[in-house]
């Protein structure tokens, strides 16, 4: 199990709110070695992976329970965007009738219901991945100094969930986003749908959480799982 870190500087305005799934995008597909022709993506989104893609590929499938997100998604001859949630088991029977050189997945699959059921079906689908999850120390000083409690996995579940399924490198990656307020932190969480705490703090608390955050950056982790 490998750790790491990188340091991001976000501008005193930021410009995209999706800073942090760009470089983990870019990170999921560093770690393909070969050049897959036939490539599957559980939770594509608006197209981060498929952007960073510098191959030519045959078919790339898409697939997204957010309509909005596969309309951004990028278009052409060779890639096809399907309506699918990976929390339906049926999803992966369909999924399971065509050829797959290679799995993606990236900052989707912590939004698994069952992450236990969605690596077995990952599983069956015989190909080899690289999947990336945002894990419980996302956010972890903001959880701390509001008292809640992370809705997302820890590293360790993670670990040994994707250990029953896979012979494969396991890596957490530690990010680290900066801000020139606690006021454009707070307006980023709000906007870019990153959070990793539940939505339970009332105005004062809110106010509270703002006047007391300690740093000027948020903390991200991410667990890669990769052939």
């Amino acid at each position: 199990m490998k750790i790491s870190s990188e340091f991001s500087k976000y501008a005193s305005f930021y410009g995209s709110l999706s800073v942090i799934q760009d470089k983990v995008a870019k990170r999921v597909i560093e770690h393909i070695k070969t050049k897959p022709k036939y490539i599957l993506d559980l939770g594509c989104g608006s197209g981060a992976l498929c952007k960073n893609i510098y191959w030519k590929y045959k078919h790339f499938m898409g697939v997204d329970f957010a309509l909005g997100m596969l309309q951004l998604h990028p278009k052409s001859k060779n890639t096809e965007c399907i309506y699918g949630d990976f929390n339906d088991k049926t999803l992966f029977e369909n999924l399971s009738t065509n050829r797959y050189d290679y799995i993606v997945s990236a900052s989707s699959l912590q939004w698994a219901d069952n992450l236990d059921m969605v690596f077995e079906n990952i599983k069956l689908l015989d190909a080899p991945l690289s999947l990336a999850i945002f894990t419980s120390n996302t956010f972890k000083t903001i959880n701390k100094t509001a008292s809640l409690k992370s809705i997302l996995r820890d590293a360790k579940e993670v670990y040994e969930l994707q250990k029953k399924y896979f012979n494969v490198n396991f890596e957490i990656l530690e990010y680290k986003l900066e801000f020139d307020s606690t006021r454009e932190m707070f307006r980023y969480i709000k906007r870019s749908g990153v959070s990793g705490s539940r939505k339970v703090l009332g105005y004062k608390e809110t106010k509270h959480l703002i006047q007391n955050y300690p740093l000027n950056y948020l903390e991200f982790e991410v667990v890669f799982i990769y052939s």
